[in-house]
């Protein structure tokens, strides 16, 4: 334990480094030209794209050694107030990595602002291709229209209002406000929880996680605002529904897939009135009617009511303002796949059999199957192990355990995920129960992120790019479908072993321990030599 504590600080300053020098050089294969600087202070460093790869393979690599380095002896999560503060101030004084999505935001901010509608336009063709901002968009996003929701639309509209003609100042500004996301989400978790290991747990795997800070924080995603927005609702459960609506539609506006909280907030009131012991169900009714009522009674459908109410207070202005043509965008990661995913080998198979059509619509319904399937399991081992007993207050409990199996289901096994898609996963972990597949969890994240390395497809010499797509397409893929299937094994495991004991946290055996035998009580009318000894 101690050798583990020892070796994890080394680590995460290895990979925290690596990106910042990364972020902070100049122009590179992760990171997309944005003009001048904000300020002095970028470095003079101009690496190869073959630099960037390895060095980012290396942090990745490391980081992930930290991360299960930590999850072996997690430190109390309030200590770490300074670093955290000084790792986002670093941040700021750097560019995003990874992608180039920020330059996408900038560009349909820009739009935005100037009275077009970045549902329909796209970058290419706004002001036939000469503003200087949506002209800095990268392929293959330069002819793609917003597909966001339309309050993350007005959040970079923001950005492109404080920025103007400046692209160093939109993106920074946009940065902003994912650090002030991440810090909240921070925050907002250490509320939740109980105990100074789940805290601990917190630190280990959202803030000083370096997969998951490179890919999302650093990477200046919409996913981090989304997700923090989610999490917000998830606190202010146990306050007011109608507060709790408004995160809930404020987080569906930023980004639709984000709306999965309701689900886990509507299945946790659920679940409250079958506790109940004035609860009985209808007799006679059809699945459909038994699944939904437990909400039909009257204090959960006044609850229901005023969440509703509190999501439409913001979904419906976000839209009406946004326009009509903001649902266009909605269906566009359908019908696609990404290639680090476990669909990706069927699909590419299936390529060659079938057209195009038939090849998704079997994989999506295969999809989907697993997805509904592993969701179940999750939420079946959550239910036996009391997976979430760190957090107090017992619908907020059910509603994080929820929104986790979902938001898991989804991203372990959708044909088309990235890496920032994560991020309630990650955000909810810290707040369950340790298992066998929290290990599972981060091999597969760090392929996930590696797949993606460094994160452009221009400025890539020929050598990188043949090893990168190599990599994505013939290693990640398989890691993650391992790993998917060790999510299976693990539940198999938990859900078939007898309902006694603790859970055993080693790799490979999440099982449930037996009890160790009382002695057997002694024959009627002898006394136990511990009571012949008081005796005397």
């Amino acid at each position: 334990m101690n050798t583990l504590a020892r070796v994890r600080v080394p680590l995460l300053l290895l990979s925290f480094g690596i990106l910042l020098l990364i972020a902070a050089s100049k122009a590179n294969a992760a990171k997309p030209p944005l003009g001048p600087p904000l300020w002095p202070g970028e470095l003079a460093y101009h690496p190869s794209p073959r630099a960037v790869t390895l060095l980012l393979f290396i942090g990745y690599l490391a980081g992930a050694l930290a991360v299960l380095a930590g999850l072996a002896r997690p430190r109390i999560g309030r200590r770490w107030l300074g670093w955290v503060l000084l790792l986002a101030v670093l941040t700021l004084l750097t560019a995003p990595i990874g992608s180039g999505d920020h330059t996408n935001y900038a560009a349909y901010g820009r739009i935005a602002m100037q009275g077009g509608d970045p549902y329909v336009e796209s970058p290419e063709a706004w002001r036939d291709g000469l503003d200087p901002i949506t002209a800095s968009v990268q392929p293959p996003w330069r002819t793609t229209p917003s597909i966001y929701g339309p309050l993350a639309t007005a959040l970079m509209a923001f950005s492109s209002w404080v920025g103007g003609d400046n692209l160093r100042e939109t993106v920074g500004t946009w940065q902003v406000l994912v650090i002030a996301a991440w810090l909240a989400m921070r925050w907002m978790l250490l509320q939740l929880v109980e105990g100074e290991r789940a805290q601990g747990r917190i630190d280990v795997l959202w803030t000083f996680n370096p997969l998951v800070f490179g890919a999302l924080v650093m990477g200046a995603h919409v996913d981090m605002i989304a997700g923090a927005f989610a999490v917000a609702a998830l606190l202010a459960l146990r306050r007011s529904p109608v507060l709790t609506g408004l995160f809930v539609g404020a987080a569906a506006s930023t980004k639709i897939t984000y709306g999965v909280v309701a689900l886990g907030i509507l299945w946790a009131w659920r679940a409250a009135v079958q506790r109940h012991p004035a609860w009985r169900p209808p007799t006679g009714a059809g699945p459909l009617r038994r699944l939904v009522a437990p909400l039909r009674t009257a204090g959960a459908r006044q609850q229901v009511t005023r969440l509703v109410l509190g999501a439409l207070a913001v979904v419906v202005p976000c839209y009406v303002v946004a326009g009509p043509h903001v649902l266009r965008q909605l269906g566009a990661a359908g019908g696609s796949f990404s290639f680090a995913t476990p669909a990706a080998p069927i699909w590419r198979g299936l390529r060659h059999v079938l057209p195009e059509w038939a090849v998704a619509t079997i994989v999506f319904t295969l999809a989907a199957l697993v997805m509904i399937l592993l969701a179940w399991l999750l939420h079946r081992v959550a239910a036996r192990v009391n997976l979430g007993r760190r957090i107090p207050d017992g619908a907020t409990r059910q509603a994080v355990v929820t929104t986790w199996a979902l938001s898991t289901a989804y991203v372990l096994v959708a044909p088309y995920s990235l890496p920032w898609y994560d991020t309630l996963t990650w955000a909810l972990l810290p707040l369950l129960l340790e298992l066998a597949w929290d290990r599972v969890l981060v091999v597969r994240y760090l392929f996930m992120v590696l797949a993606y390395v460094p994160g452009r497809v221009l400025a890539l010499t020929p050598t990188v790019e043949a090893f990168t797509l190599n990599f994505r397409k013939n290693i990640a893929p398989w890691v993650t479908t391992a790993m998917l299937l060790a999510m299976f094994w693990h539940c198999w495991r938990i859900l078939r072993a007898p309902r006694v004991g603790p859970v055993s946290r080693r790799f490979g055996r999440a099982t449930l321990r037996r009890r160790p035998r009382r002695a057997a009580a002694p024959p009627a009318g002898r006394r136990s030599p511990a009571r012949r000894h008081r005796s005397r």
